[in-house]
């Protein structure tokens, strides 16, 4: 079912991949009382800034597998949710990613997003080389939306263009944008076994 559900991910935001808005439109279906499909949630859901100019939005969150399905209206991407997915759970997202300057980056505090990790992070690693490099014990899908960004791993960089897909085993990795142009990745994290 989650390689059903990846392919299915990755066939509408390839369609979509010209992606430019600061918001996300967003539908959600369901099945009303008298078991019709029904549309739950049809509305843009706005990308919130972050630190460095990171901006990013929850889609939906689950936290249990398999997942329950939600027909009652609750809305569980506006719970309150770090870097991770909840034990056992899942989370649909999307971060943006802007340019990265050589300013900007000489500022960033050291481990910036492990210590946002905190204790969800995998034992098993090197210490991570760069403030935006981290490791989440989650299988994670990524989808390169729109612009180009480098994935760095421990001892190499992958260039990643739109349509580039993503398997992160729970490994350290940094999202470097060196462009000129904000890079769009969709995220689906998976809470996973230690490594």
């Amino acid at each position: 079912m989650v390689r059903k559900t990846f392919w299915l991910l990755l066939t509408i935001t390839l369609t979509c991949s010209g992606a430019s808005a600061s918001d996300i439109r967003r539908v959600v279906t369901g099945l009303d009382a008298n078991n019709k499909s029904v549309t739950l949630f049809d509305g843009r859901l706005p990308l919130a800034s972050g630190a460095y100019g990171l901006a990013s939005v929850n889609l939906w969150v689950t936290d249990s597998y398999p997942p329950a399905l939600l027909f009652n209206g609750d809305d569980p991407a506006t719970r309150p949710i770090g870097i991770s997915p909840p034990d056992n759970g899942t989370k649909l997202r999307i971060v943006e990613f802007p340019p990265l300057d050589a300013a900007t980056e000489a500022k960033m505090e050291p481990n910036f997003l492990m210590k946002a990790v905190g204790a969800h992070a995998p034992t098993r690693g090197e210490p991570v080389k760069h403030p935006l490099m981290h490791r989440t014990r989650t299988l994670d899908y990524a989808v390169v939306l729109s612009g180009e960004i480098d994935m760095m791993l421990d001892d190499s960089t992958v260039h990643l263009k739109p349509g580039d897909v993503v398997v992160q085993q729970a490994t350290n990795h940094a999202w470097i944008n060196r462009g000129a142009q904000p890079c769009r990745i969709l995220f689906v994290l998976m809470d996973s076994k230690q490594p």
